[in-house]
């Protein structure tokens, strides 16, 4: 049986996919930062390995509907929801762990909870992201800027931090679910916290420091390539298009009935989009790094994909993690 982790597992594009995996038969982790969102993920996990297990079996005469259901339970290990701490639900296939991914403290526990959880992992796919597009610029406990710490350092860790289980699996791989081929945002090489307010270039921007992130995971799966020559995992930056998710939520009030327009008309469904993830993490490609818009393969080449760059920016951000939060690197 596959392992599944998927940060941003309980909404949208990760949601979508770990109903997939659930259908295919793997054991799902899905990784989030609200209970009730883990919660519901959960009961229709259930109702989702039971619904296929029924459709595996339809049409079997003369089976009494109890007996069915008690041999669905069993053939599929799913249970009703049993806590195992305050925080964290599961099944028996699928279980939703509470993380707050802003924090590189609380990303280290999470990788120490998920080597307790499964000997080996077969696909990581990062999703979790927050838009903080306008608004002042706020800061973790740690001292990170809020887009810099969840939507890049908190892929970095658990990139590098999950590679052994990674690597116990017989055909690994990671999906960075970003923005690659979109020719905007820059490395902000001075100041990536994005901190300095003494020029007007230098102003705060929360579209600066979301686009300087996905700058930074296209750059952190080229790293990670390079870094590991021999090893056996597949890096993915995937740029799902414009998909139906929750993110118009997250604007500002006047903004939101306009975004949401304008993705009732533009914006792929998350079912849809699913597809052709979910082909590629099932055959990945055979380069180590690998990156796509959809259903295109990009050239990794410029300023986006830059090797000399790349590891100029591990090599930052080690240092960053090593001043801030020392051994979390």
């Amino acid at each position: 049986m596959q392992t599944v982790v998927i940060t941003g597992g309980t909404d949208g594009l990760g949601k979508g996919l770990a109903l997939h995996y659930l259908r295919q038969g793997a054991r799902v982790i899905a990784v989030g930062s609200t209970p009730a969102k883990g919660e519901a993920f959960l009961t229709e996990a259930v109702e989702v390995v039971e619904a296929a297990q029924e459709a595996g079996t339809a049409g079997a005469a003369g089976t009494n509907r109890a007996a069915d259901t008690a041999r669905t339970a069993e053939a599929t290990g799913i249970t009703e929801a049993t806590e195992t701490t305050e925080t964290d639900r599961s099944t028996s296939r699928a279980t939703f762990l509470r993380a707050d991914l802003t924090s590189v403290r609380a990303t280290r526990d999470l990788i120490t909870t998920l080597e307790g959880l499964s000997p080996a992992v077969d696909k990581l796919i990062l999703c979790a992201q927050r838009y903080r597009l306008f608004g002042p610029r706020t800061t973790t406990r740690e001292g990170f800027e809020h887009s810099f710490a969840l939507a890049y350092l908190s892929r970095f860790v658990l990139s590098h931090g999950l590679r052994r289980l990674l690597e116990a699996a017989p055909r690994p791989v990671i999906m960075n679910v970003g923005t690659p081929g979109v020719p905007l945002g820059r490395i902000h090489w001075d100041d990536p916290q994005l901190a300095r307010h003494d020029r007007r270039d230098s102003r705060y921007s929360g579209t600066k420091a979301t686009l300087q992130s996905f700058r930074a995971n296209d750059l952190l799966g080229v790293a990670f390539a390079a870094l590991y020559p021999h090893t056996p995992v597949r890096y993915i930056g995937y740029n799902p298009g414009i998909v139906s998710t929750g993110m118009p939520a997250h604007l500002p009030g006047p903004l939101r009935p306009l975004a949401k327009a304008a993705f009732a008309v533009c914006a792929t469904s998350v079912a849809k989009a699913v597809t052709p993830m979910t082909g590629l993490l099932d055959d990945p490609p055979g380069d180590p790094f690998t990156a796509y818009r959809t259903k295109r393969r990009l050239a990794l080449k410029g300023r986006a994909f830059d090797p000399d760059a790349a590891l100029r920016l591990h090599h930052l951000t080690r240092d960053l993690l090593d001043a801030a939060v020392p051994g979390a690197a």
